[in-house]
């Protein structure tokens, strides 16, 4: 099996192509993988799909993919404070699924075992369950 230790940050995501889905770690700008992110910034790859409790904030964290208009499409359980966030999902650039945040680790956990489909209560016979704004 080929070793899971990279030497730099760099080398860690070099494989990472266009298209891909990413789950990204943290809680706000607290935990966030700051050396990976930078690093898939400063190489070509695009058109993402984030899985993560928010996109950062402008310049910092996913804002900074987010502000080179690398992001396709969001699941997050929190907008936060990103400008560009909001300028981009309200003009229709970015793709946003706001998913309560049990429901996202469950997703991730779900995923990550194989099982294809699950259900969960939160938020049902609400706006954003009819595909609405709260």
């Amino acid at each position: 099996m080929a070793s899971k230790v990279f030497e730099t940050p760099e080398a860690a995501v070099a494989d990472i192509p266009s298209g891909a889905l990413l789950a990204v770690g943290g809680f706000g700008l607290c935990g966030i993988p700051d050396e990976l992110i930078k690093a898939i910034a400063a190489g070509d790859a695009t058109d993402f799909e984030v899985f993560s409790n928010n996109c950062g904030v402008d310049g910092h964290g996913l804002g900074i993919l987010l502000g080179e208009k690398r992001i396709r499409r969001v699941t997050a359980s929190y907008v936060g404070e990103n400008k560009e966030f909001a300028r981009q999902y309200l003009s229709g650039e970015l793709e946003v699924e706001l998913t309560p945040q049990g429901t996202l680790a469950e997703k991730l956990r779900a995923g990550g075992a194989g099982i294809p489909a699950f259900f969960t209560p939160a938020g049902v016979g609400t706006p954003i369950s009819e595909g609405g704004l709260p």
